[in-house]
This record gives C-alpha cells, structure tokens and sequence, in this order.
C-alpha cells in the first residue's frame, strides 16, 4: 500500500516505498533506495555483490534476492511533473527508428482513480438454473459455477435463444462468452446440423472460448476445433476432418485454410465476431469481409464489441438482419485505476523496473514492451535478477503461450513481460500492476494495456515509464 506522507515501507527494514505523486497534480517524486553507508539493503544488489543464479530453460526464481543496484548515477526518475522527452538515448540522434507512441500526450498517462460509491449489484431478470435450455447443458453451466448471469448475459441470452440476431456492447470481462456460447450450444443440441464460426482477434481470447466451450458442451457430443497460427496446421486440418460443429479461430489462419481448400463455411449459419473494435484496429476488416462472402448469406449472426465507433456501427449494419443492440457499458476503463509516469533514463530504467518489482505491493505483474525481441530480452534479464517472469510474444508457439498465460493465471509466476498481443481481450485476475516499460503506439493501446488491471470493481495501478 502507498503512503504519500511517509518515505518507508510500512512492513519495516530499509525498503522504501514507493510514492504515487503528480497524479492529479501532486508534486511527489519516487525515490529509489539510497545506498548506505555500513549496512546494505538485503532487496538490492551492489556491483560488488553476486546476482542470483540463472534459471534453465524458463524464466523462474532460482532462490536469492531480488532487485538490482541503482548505481552509476545520481538521476531519480520520478512520478509526474514537466514534459519528459521521448525517442533514442539522451543526447543521441533520434534519427528514424522513433516509436509511434512519442506523439501521445504523457498527460494522458496521469489520472487518479475516481472514487465512486459502490456500484450496486445487478439484479438479473433470469438465472441460469431458470433458463429454457437442454438439462444437460443447464447441469454444465451449474457445475461450471454459474449461477447468476451478468447483465450482458441475461439481457442477450433470450434473445438469441430465440434466434434474433444481436449487437452486444459491454467491458470486457463481464461474460460475453457464455452469452453467446450457451445459446448457440443449445441450438446445435436441438438441430444436430447447425454449425457455428467464431471469430475472434487473438490465439489468446480464441483458447479461452474454446476452453469456455469444452467445459459447457462436455458430455454432450459436440466438438469444436481452434484454428490459430503459431499451432501445427496440419493438426487443425486433421480435426477439421472430423464431425467438428464449432470453428473457433483468427481471421488469418481460417482464411489460410479455406483457401487450402480444409475448410469450407456455406455449411456455417451461425456468426460470432468477437471483439469486433480489436479486430478492426488490427487490419483484419478484409480478412472479415472475406470470410463473410464465405458464409450462407441466411445466417444467425452474433456481433460483440466493448465499444460502438462508426466504423463498428457501420460493419455491423452491412452483417446483421434487424439485430437487437444491447448495451450495458459501465465506466469507461481507466476510471478505478491510478495513472501515472515515472521518469527516468534510459540507463537507470531497468533497474527502476527491477526496484519497482521488488516491492511488495507488486504481487501480479504485467510490463509491456513493443518488439518482441524486446520483450524476450526483459524477461530473460529479470530472471537473471531472481524473479519468477514468463513471457508472451509473436515469436513464442501457442503451447508456449498457453503455458506461460496459465503460469501467469495461476500466480505460479511474479511477472508477465508482454508485447501488446496481451493487451485486449484476456480475462486475466487479480493483475495488481500494469507498467508500460516502453510506450503504446497509440492512446488506445494504451487503454487497452491498463485494463488487465482495476477489473471486477478492484483498484489497479498503471506506470508509464518516460525519458
């Protein structure tokens, strides 16, 4: 926990805390451990000291402190304040290879988290146990612990149990899996021929509804195939041989095996396009568009967003019949979460990172960095400083991913060094930090970043690093 008016920790020994000013306009400064003279710092490595020994094959804690030494300079970065400086190292040409993000006004990085009074509990019109569905689907949903729909859920549920074709607007988080999962299931029991595509931006948001899906259809003979790159497609292809009804999968590689001539869609009257404003910042409006001239122009279609801009307003229109919008957006994301930049350059920001880590409050940590050579590089070094990381990037196979991610989920690991692949869509709890080691190319990256933080009503911190 933070405490502005003090300079230590409250759990006592030398660490201090860290302090959160310049949010909102306070003048606080962070302030890294000064080195003493005669006793040393047991959260710090000195130059002279020996760092803890390298993990193996993965990024994990070997034994030893964590941190690492502040030495070789006197600078302290520091929260809020004046205009830093982006681009290249101080003093160096920032020549062409500048980040897009450098543009962003830092400002936007600094807000306090509003403190509103708590929101009331949703009271549903329905309960799952209460739902026209088949009993053995209904006995999945209950053993899976659902009890009480969210609002997106009991407001589109019905209606798409009855077919209608629906918009729905909502946070991510608050359900629209099962919103959709649960109808369509329902309607492959009842018509043993329908088959169901769902697409969705990432191999990441595609294997937890795939994950979703095999917990509500257990039992049931229904079967699905996940079809995203950086997995076997040789493998995909040999399950898409088989009586699967469920297609869940990424534009990219769907395209890539229709046009293999695996797969073929004018069998699919079932539509969901899952984070449809994700997709639409990725570039994926073409592959989309293809993938619907695919499909039997008769079709249910199911269209769900966090937000509703005109160019989502627009492709919706071209896609669904007479389609039911539900919107129960709630504050927008940021507004429970504390913002603010640390200054600092570019020699002293590691350190400030492995500082910042070694604290207490940093229990559930995602940094995000742009590249990802980058990334890797991050995660190795932190491993090297004795702290449990694992890491997530275009470059890592899906089961690598899907292992780090579940480390992550699991808390079998600190720290999560992620380029912005897990930016959008990723249910992940508890997260108690986000830091941006290196800048968002554009704001609503950076909105999409913090918001793995400050879920389910919980308060969260986000940290721009800045020069």
């Amino acid at each position: 926990m933070y405490d502005k008016n003090q300079g230590s920790s409250r759990s006592g020994g030398t660490r201090r805390a860290v302090v959160l000013g310049g949010i909102g306009g306070g003048s606080g400064q962070y302030q890294p451990p000064r080195k003493s003279s005669g006793r040393r710092d047991p959260g710090i490595f000195t130059s002279g000291e020996s760092r803890a020994p390298r993990g193996g094959g993965s990024h994990g804690r070997t034994g030893g402190s964590r941190g690492s030494s502040f030495g070789g300079g006197s600078s302290r970065p520091s929260f809020g304040g004046g205009r830093p400086s982006f681009g290249g190292s101080r003093g160096g040409s920032r020549g062409g290879n500048r980040n897009p993000g450098e543009n962003i006004n830092t400002s936007r990085f600094v807000s306090k988290a509003v403190v509103v009074e708590e929101e009331k509990a949703y009271i549903p019109t329905n309960q799952f146990a209460d739902l026209d569905v088949d009993e053995k689907l209904k006995k999945n949903i209950i053993t899976k612990g659902y009890v009480t729909p969210t609002a997106i859920q009991d407001a589109s549920i019905p209606d798409v149990l009855k077919g209608r074709d629906v918009i729905g607007i909502a946070n991510t988080g608050e359900g629209k899996t099962a919103a959709f999962l649960i109808p369509l299931i329902n309607k492959m029991i009842l018509h043993p021929n329908e088959k169901v595509l769902v697409v969705i931006p990432t191999r990441e948001l595609a294997l937890q509804i795939d994950e979703e899906f095999m917990g509500f259809a257990r039992g049931l003979g229904i079967y699905s195939v996940l079809l995203v790159g950086g997995a076997s497609i040789n493998m995909q292809i040999e399950r898409l041989r088989r009586k699967v009804r469920m297609v869940i999968g990424t534009p990219g590689r769907i395209k890539d095996l229709i046009e293999r001539g695996e797969l073929d869609l004018s069998g699919y009257k079932n539509l969901v396009l899952d984070e449809a404003d994700r997709m639409l910042d990725m570039g994926f409006i073409h592959d989309i568009k293809y993938l619907i001239g695919m499909l039997p122009k008769e079709r249910h279609t199911l269209f769900f967003s966090a937000t509703f801009s005109r160019e989502i307003e627009s492709l919706a229109n071209t896609l669904l019949h007479n389609p039911l919008k539900i919107s129960v957006k709630k504050a927008d994301t940021g507004k429970n979460i504390d913002q603010d930049v640390v200054r600092v350059s570019k020699d002293d920001k590691f350190p400030t990172l492995c500082k910042l880590l070694s604290e207490p409050e940093f229990r559930k940590v995602l940094v995000f960095g742009r590249t990802k050579h980058g990334v890797e590089k991050i995660a190795i070094a932190l491993a090297r400083e004795g702290f449990k990381v694992a890491s997530i990037h275009g470059n890592k196979s899906q089961p690598q991913r899907q292992h780090a991610l579940k480390q992550f989920k699991d808390e079998k690991v600190q720290i999560m060094v992620a380029t912005d692949v897990a930016a959008r869509g990723l249910d992940i709890p508890n997260v108690t930090h986000v830091i941006n080691y290196e800048l968002p190319s554009t704001y609503d990256d950076y909105v999409h970043r913090i918001g793995r933080t400050g879920r389910a009503g919980k308060k969260g911190i986000a940290l721009t690093f800045v020069d």
